[in-house]
């Protein structure tokens, strides 16, 4: 059984989120927690809130055994950009693009057969 949790809007640019979920990407969910709690990164306490959340998803249901739950799938997706502007030299300006991310984090149980 299948367990997801989604962020979305999260002022984090996708390309440093994957940075880190690459890193756990297959693991089990204690040792994921485990990692994530010494990656400096800031996407990495928002990773370990969302795979918490994940886990509490997967606890609501009934006959999932938390302890045997690993990260399934990972990703980001590009949320919506904001555009800023910043003055430069001789009256012209530059665009700043200030992107945004969708987080989502799918559960399984790995069966042990």
């Amino acid at each position: 059984m299948k367990s997801t949790a989604v962020t979305r809007y999260i002022r984090l640019s996708p390309r440093k989120a994957r940075l880190v979920m690459d890193q756990i990407r297959g693991k089990k969910v204690e040792e994921a927690l485990n990692l994530l709690s010494f990656i400096p990164p800031r996407s990495a306490n928002i990773l370990k809130k969302l795979i918490q959340s994940a886990v509490a998803n997967a606890q609501q249901n009934s006959g999932i055994d938390v302890d045997n739950l690993y990260i399934e799938k990972v990703f980001a997706d590009q949320g919506p950009v904001l555009k800023r502007f910043r003055p430069r030299a001789m009256g012209r300006a530059t665009r700043i693009l200030k992107r945004t991310s969708h987080l989502t984090v799918v559960l399984d149980e790995r069966r042990s057969d």
